[in-house]
């Protein structure tokens, strides 16, 4: 029986060692990848966008699946459900569950609108995430967010996730 684990662990070990796996990526692996977003806002690109922009832009390409107010139709609720995920009936929403706001628009870009994604612009996304972080009541009416301002929201449930402290990790 030891031998055969011993076996199927150097399976693994050399399976991972050809296939890359759990290695750091290099600076032109992440080039060809295009993007990468960062929770500090490294790696956003330049652009801004507005709260009365990303409404026209939600209108047009989000309110058919998540409802003409983020509530949830088709596709998920993305507003609401805030000090949720600790009740009996947890909603996972842009307010309730995203520790950051470059995360969400990370999502927006990589995967939005889910017919199309990467269809929208750099500035169609930083509007649209203001949009819907007004909605769920992060920024205020009047919010330009950019490079500089979006790691600089905080969002309800940044401290609601534990770091992942261990040492293969860092």
């Amino acid at each position: 029986m030891a031998l055969l684990l011993f076996v199927a662990g150097a399976a693994v070990a050399g399976a991972s060692e050809q296939t890359g796996l759990g290695s750091e990526p290099t600076a032109e692996e992440l080039a060809v990848a295009g993007y990468t977003v960062f929770p500090d806002g490294k790696g956003l690109p330049a652009g801004r966008g507005t709260v009365s922009e990303g409404k026209a832009v939600y209108q047009q390409f989000c309110a058919a699946c998540h409802g003409r107010n983020a509530e949830g139709d088709e596709a998920a609720a993305l507003v609401g459900g805030r000090d949720s995920l600790t009740s009996g009936r947890p909603r996972k929403t842009v307010e309730s569950y995203w520790p950051h706001a470059t995360t969400l628009w990370d999502y927006v870009r990589r995967s939005m609108p889910y017919e199309s994604p990467g269809l929208l612009s750099d500035d169609e996304i930083y509007a649209v995430v203001a949009h819907l972080l007004h909605l769920g009541g992060i920024v205020a009416e009047d919010a330009v967010l950019d490079q500089e301002s979006l790691p600089k929201v905080e969002m309800p449930n940044r401290d609601g996730f534990v770091p992942d402290d261990r040492p293969d990790t860092q």
